[in-house]
């Protein structure tokens, strides 16, 4: 491809620079001033191109010898000679027996600092692998360093392992190329583990050996080597029971997840002696690299440059030895956290599970195991559940339908077990993608959240045929029952939490313009929370429906008077948030409607596109669900518009409305025994907008230019609004 520049280049560009050997073996000719000749042809800004080479293919291409686009070129900027493991053994620039101890420790902290950088989306090549001792553990003769070596690469195996079965990541989350690097296949797990509590014996024993006793003067030197003992004790048992833990998981018993749990509480345990004992290493100098890749013994971060793929080089920041400590802390708890799923046994739980684990933004490797011991390689829960008989017991305990009471004649009629087997089955996998979707990264979560709702809708559909086919089959078998919006509600029911969820995360990832916040918190307040809530509303009467007439069947049998215990209502604590939310959404609505009419909202010049585009785009997802019918913008702006009101309310009645609403979301919240996290953060956010919504109704500031401030800081949704 090629385009006439204003400029003229520089002839001594254009130079022919041929190696002398290219030369001798084929007839080179030099083309330039034809080159040249053809260029001067071009007007200015003028573009020639083969239909082969378009402008996409110029876009993915690669600008040879230019270091931003060529990886190779890094190499070309270092002055030292670039070795690999086994130059780097002859000639004697590492050792492979006799270290010292702080050689073995500093190279371990190094290698657990790659380790991390992999996991948090750089390649193999460029991390882990800039280890020279990985690259064959078979040479090394040191067995501490050896055992270390594979014991790394297992944790490296089985981690790409879980990771690209989960499949939750995406390209900036994970890179699984291993670059046809030896994974130390040819050694069992068994054997690996084997050999570190090997080394870990041999440093427990010497770490007695020169430990002090009592009225004896203390050598400097013993107790050097006692520190460093205990240092390199603490980092090879780091190393098994890491490893020991990430191949409990690969078991299909759930006791192997309690089992993974403890090793990564005794793991955690080990850490606080890792952290103090970081000095004793030897620490890394810096090169040209800008410091960023530790220049060690045992250590070439461009020993794999040739390796990396002609694209953009990602550039590769490994991790400093205190982050590293601090990461493997917040891992291990996240480990531990995972555990905890095997404990919850139904498909309501298991996605309160699932979103709250999010909600932390974890890494890759703890997103992937929470996916794969959720769902065994065989499919099943946990690898004893089947996800239909999951989704049953789901849909028996949210609106108990007649179709599964034990109780009714539906139950164990051939027909109505088809419609429902068949229904159940056909849920499976919407409900295994919506666990899934929850396991990738916050801003991919949001993306298919939006395509998983056609399936949602394609299941309310048959839901509702469902729901007609078994109420008619009823209304013969017992005429006094019905089976009308069970199932369908409780489609409806996740349909409803699926488009709140892709609405507010837009507030969590920062996607919405001020000016935006009116529509979407008017749409969530009106409209989904008000479905939600009616939806709720309906599940619970069913329930209570259903437990009518059980107990009617019960009196009849027995002539016995029972005593009526009140029961707990099991969505009770989900209307009562769902109410709170509802409140927080129309008090923003009706605080960003007001500024706006107060001048207090910066609006952009709508050029190329309009509000309605913008409404139209945010809302598009929702296009393909049936029930709820979706707003269209020309709907939203007859039903929020203000002069159908008489008189039209002004600022300070919107701000006191909103007021109210907080109050209202408040009172709510403080009614709720045992509140957790969630509920205390809505109500830090309330208690402050009250207060400021009553100053702003009262004409506080109102002639002040100053545009309001939205904190988000101590609630992702829903912002404490400043005046400044």
């Amino acid at each position: 491809m090629v385009m006439k520049s204003s400029v003229e280049e520089d002839d001594a560009g254009w130079s022919l620079g041929v190696p002398e050997k290219m030369r001798s073996n084929a007839n080179w000719v030099d083309i330039t001033q034809d080159f040249k000749a053809a260029c001067r042809e071009l007007n200015l800004g003028e573009l020639l191109h083969d239909k082969l080479f378009g402008l996409f293919e110029a876009m993915s291409a690669i600008e040879m010898m230019d270091p931003k686009m060529d990886a190779g070129m890094i190499g070309n900027q270092v002055n030292r000679k670039v070795l690999n493991f086994e130059q780097a053994v002859k000639e004697g620039a590492i050792r492979v027996r006799d270290l010292s101890l702080p050689e073995l420790i500093g190279i371990i902290d190094t290698c657990f600092c790659c380790l991390i950088t992999w996991l948090e989306g750089h390649s193999l090549a460029q991390t882990v692998f800039t280890c020279l001792y990985v690259h064959n553990p078979e040479l090394i003769q040191d067995p501490p360093l050896k055992a270390f070596c594979l014991g790394l690469l297992k944790l490296c195996d089985i981690a790409r392992d879980k990771i690209n079965k989960a499949a939750v990541f995406e390209e900036e989350d994970f890179q699984a190329m291993t670059y046809g690097f030896k994974m130390a296949n040819n050694v069992t797990d068994l054997r690996v583990t084997g050999m570190l509590k090997d080394v870990e014996d041999d440093l427990q024993r010497r770490v007695k050996s020169t430990r002090s006793r009592q009225g004896e003067d203390r050598d400097p030197e013993v107790e050097l080597e006692h520190q460093q003992c205990l240092a390199l004790f603490s980092r090879v048992k780091f190393t098994r029971l890491l490893l020991t833990a990430l191949i409990a998981f690969t078991k299909k018993e759930t006791s192997a997840v309690s089992e993974a749990q403890k090793l990564m509480t005794q793991a955690a345990d080990l850490l606080p002696a890792i952290h103090s004992t970081i000095h004793h290493g030897n620490q890394p100098h810096n090169d040209t690299t800008k410091g960023d890749h530790p220049i060690m013994m045992g250590f070439e971060p461009l020993v794999n440059q040739r390796l990396l793929p002609p694209t953009f080089p990602r550039y590769a920041k490994i991790m400093k030895r205190e982050e590293m400590v601090e990461y493997f802390s917040k891992l291990i708890q996240r480990i531990i956290t995972v555990c905890n799923i095997i404990s919850t046994t139904n498909l309501h739980g298991i996605l309160d599970f699932f979103c709250e684990f999010s909600e932390q933004s974890p890494c890759v490797l703890s997103r992937s195991l929470l996916q794969t011991t959720f769902l065994i390689d065989n499919k099943k829960v946990f690898g004893t559940h089947l996800m239909q008989d999951l989704i049953k017991d789901a849909l028996r305990s949210f609106v108990s339908p007649p179709v599964l009471s034990s109780k009714c004649s539906l139950y164990n009629n051939p027909q109505a077990k088809d419609y429902i087997d068949s229904f159940l089955t056909h849920c499976s996998r919407p409900f295994c993608s919506l666990i899934q979707i929850h396991g990738h990264n916050r801003a991919r979560q949001r993306d298919k959240l939006g395509h998983i709702l056609e399936e949602f809708a394609t299941l309310q559909d048959e839901a509702e045929k469902v729901d007609a086919a078994l109420h008619s089959l009823l209304l013969k078998l017992e005429p006094g029952r019905q089976h009308l919006a069970c199932v369908g509600t409780w489609v409806l029911y996740h349909s409803l939490r699926i488009m709140i969820l892709y609405l507010l995360s837009g507030f969590e990832l920062e996607l919405y313009s001020t000016h935006e916040y009116y529509y979407i918190y008017w749409y969530l307040s009106e409209f989904l929370y008000a479905w939600l809530m009616s939806t709720l509303s309906r599940a619970d009467s069913s329930q209570m429906a259903e437990e009518r007439i059980l107990e009617e069947q019960q009196k009849g049998r027995s002539s016995k008077k029972s005593k009526k215990k009140k029961k707990a209502r099991p969505l009770g604590k989900e209307i009562t948030m769902s109410q709170a939310y509802q409140n927080m959404c129309a008090g923003m609505y009706k605080t960003m409607i007001a500024l706006d009419m107060d001048g207090k909202v910066r609006k952009p010049q709508f050029e190329l596109d309009s509000e309605q585009v913008r409404y139209e785009h945010r809302f598009a997802p929702f296009n393909s669900v049936v029930t709820p019918p979706p707003v269209h913008y020309i709907q939203f702006k007859e039903m929020s518009d203000l002069k159908k009101y008489s008189p039209p309310p002004q600022s300070a009645d919107l701000y006191m409305a909103a007021s109210k609403h907080f109050q209202q979301a408040k009172l709510i919240l403080e009614n709720i025994t045992s509140p957790d996290a969630e509920v205390n953060r809505i109500l830090k956010v309330a208690k402050p907008n009250i207060v400021v919504m009553k100053l702003l109704a009262g004409g506080h500031k109102k002639e002040t230019k100053a545009l309001p401030e939205f904190d988000f800081s101590t609630h992702k949704y829903f912002p404490v609004v400043k005046i400044i």
